[in-house]
Parts: C-alpha cells; structure tokens; sequence
C-alpha cells in the first residue's frame, strides 16, 4: 500500500479569476484549480451580484496541489509574479473590491508563509504591496461557465489582451514550474 500524500489548499484572489486559474492550470503540481467567491457577506453569491461589488466577496481561486511537487512559497511567488498586488480594488481596467489582491490562508503557517513572501516580494515593486492576508471563509464555487474559461474562449477579446499576456508572463518566468 503506497503512502498518500497530503493535498495543500491555495486560495488566492489576483483580479478577475480567469486569470489566475489560467496561469495555474499549467502550475506542475497543481492537480485542481476552481474558481470561485470568497470574503463577503452574501451566502450563495452569483457572478452578478459579485460584479455589482455591494457582495464583498473576492474573486478567487483555489488551488489543490502536491507539496512534495510545489510549495506554497512557490506558488505565492507566482501569484506576487503574475498580476499586481499594488493596486487597491484593481487590476488593470477590472476596477472594484471583487478584484483586490488578497491571499486566504487556511493556518498560522500559510499565514507566515504569506507574509514572509510578501516581504520579499516588497523590493520587487515600485509601490507598496495592498494585498490582504485574511483567513479562509466560506467558499462559494463560481458558476460552471467560469471554469476553465480561457481554455474554452483564447480568442474571446479579454482573454486574447488581458489574459493571454499572464499566462505569457508565467510561461517566460517559471519555465521550471510548467506541467
């Protein structure tokens, strides 16, 4: 009887979700990304209620990958990487509490871990870093027409300009991380 290895949980919040589940879908290690709600006070959000930002929730993903494969600290680096954790509530033109960078953790450890590389990352930008670090909350799955989404539509017009040049930039940067 093999050993199981345990499953870490990654929820991170970077902007609009396709971006981040598109780039970690490529992430080695990474055996499931979802994309989904988190932080708000409204039980059973839709994509709707969650753009129209009166919700508090964050557009997230979560991630579950193999740490025997890839860290936690590796994945954050990625995420410190792949979008701006500068801007507060924004992204590019994706304006909007929805789309604050924020870091769920689910321990003190993936606490420490969060903020230890967001420390490092601090010498890598030119403005403060704005991302939370908050402890997990209720998880809400976004609607099945989100999953996967840049996969389904490259040539959907936010997909080609806003997404594409992520996964681009994670393609160039982490070669060693790449399934």
């Amino acid at each position: 009887m093999s050993e199981q290895t345990a499953t870490g949980v990654a929820i991170l919040g970077g902007g609009c979700f396709w971006c981040v589940e598109a780039v970690y879908l490529e992430v080695r290690g990474v055996t499931r990304v979802e994309s989904g709600y988190m932080g708000g006070h409204v039980v059973n959000p839709t994509y709707e209620q969650v753009c129209g930002a009166a919700t508090g929730h964050a557009e997230v993903v979560r991630l579950e990958f193999d740490p025997s494969v890839i860290s936690y600290r590796d994945i954050l680096q990625i995420f410190f990487t792949i979008h701006d954790p500068t801007t507060q509530d924004r992204q590019g033109n994706d304006v909007g509490p929805q789309y604050r960078s924020v870091i769920f953790t689910q321990d003190a450890e993936q606490e420490a871990t969060a903020r230890q590389v967001m420390a490092e990352m601090a010498a890598v930008w030119d403005a403060p870093i704005v991302t939370q670090v908050l402890p997990e909350e209720t998880w809400y799955k976004a609607e099945e027409y989100h999953q996967n989404y840049y996969a389904q539509h490259p040539m959907q017009g936010y997909c080609a300009f806003v997404v594409a040049p992520k996964v681009a930039k994670f393609r160039k940067t982490f070669q060693q991380f790449m399934k």
